[in-house]
């Protein structure tokens, strides 16, 4: 017969089923699920926070195919000390934030919250780990209006002096004035949704999400598309605004401002995107051929 001290620990393991973090889960999700109800009937239903969304699933799926890799990396590791100062400021931040309807704050106090548990549940070195979906996720986070007003006018300006003169250079009928586009009869304002300060960072997200899935071992081939990622970005808005252009001028007002508006949303991306594999490639062929040029000669001593 089993002493009674051995019958009880099926029900202490039991009790144990029950996660140590479970309560820390919860008021997170507390936290969250009122914001993401606000972002997406709020700003993630516009056209400048779009990527919102985006942003939030791959960063989510980047921690998916992180996790067990940072659970072999964190097993046994102890919880760092950082992570509840942490924690308690984020809290503090996310109640202003939440209280004040400063969503800048709210956002980056959900995001810090999420690295503070991490950081209370696995330690540092989980945080190593994963810390490049958690820098991504910052790109959710909206800019404040001053500085997003003072950026964008200059890079609206750049964008439409460009494609003023390849459409002119390619025997176009346009002209501008300031931010206005005229071509043909029609006019087209350059708006902060085409070429503003979000959407250049919408796509160096883009461009930083691809130089971490492919993580060259070439610190060339990384530094020089990480560079080369804001002149693409700015490529791929003029290219924007051409197309939109083109299309109001051979199909009409109504148009340029409908579904092929949204359309040329797509171009945008895709232009960024094939800009960037493009640009990779070159670099591929340049790492190559340098070093190949380094290969010493067959039967030669190096």
């Amino acid at each position: 017969m089993a002493a009674p001290g051995h019958a009880r620990p099926p029900a202490r393991a039991g009790r144990a089923l029950l996660p140590d973090w479970l309560p820390l889960a919860a008021g997170f999700l507390a936290m969250l699920l009122p914001s993401l109800v606000g972002l997406f009937r709020g700003i993630w239903s516009t056209e400048e926070q779009a990527h919102g969304p985006i942003i939030l699933a791959l960063s989510l799926w980047l921690i998916y195919r992180k996790w067990p890799e940072m659970l072999a990396r964190s097993s046994g590791a102890p919880a760092s000390r950082a992570g509840w100062p942490l924690l308690a400021a984020c809290l503090l931040l996310y109640v202003l934030g939440r209280s004040q309807q400063i969503l800048s704050l709210e956002l980056l106090a959900l995001v810090g919250s999420g690295l503070a548990l991490l950081l209370i549940k696995r330690g540092s070195g989980a945080a190593r780990v994963l810390w490049f979906p958690f820098f991504f996720m910052l790109f959710m986070v909206p800019l404040p209006l001053p500085l997003v007003t003072t950026l964008t006018m200059p890079m609206k300006m750049a964008v439409s002096y460009v494609t003023e003169h390849l459409l002119f250079l390619a025997g176009y009928p346009i002209a501008r004035s300031g931010v206005i586009l005229q071509i043909g009869q029609y006019q087209l304002l350059v708006a902060d949704a085409c070429a503003g300060l979000q959407t250049l960072l919408t796509l160096e997200a883009l461009g930083l999400f691809y130089l971490n899935l492919v993580r060259h071992t070439s610190p060339f081939r990384n530094i020089v598309l990480a560079l080369l990622i804001v002149p693409i970005s700015f490529t791929a808005n003029v290219i924007r605004v051409m197309v939109l252009t083109l299309i109001t001028y051979y199909f009409g007002d109504a148009a340029g401002q409908g579904f092929l508006h949204g359309f040329a949303g797509m171009v945008l991306f895709i232009s960024a995107l094939l800009l960037i594999l493009g640009m990779d490639s070159l670099l591929q062929w340049i790492v190559r051929k340098r070093d190949g040029g380094r290969t010493p000669a067959a039967g030669v001593a190096p």
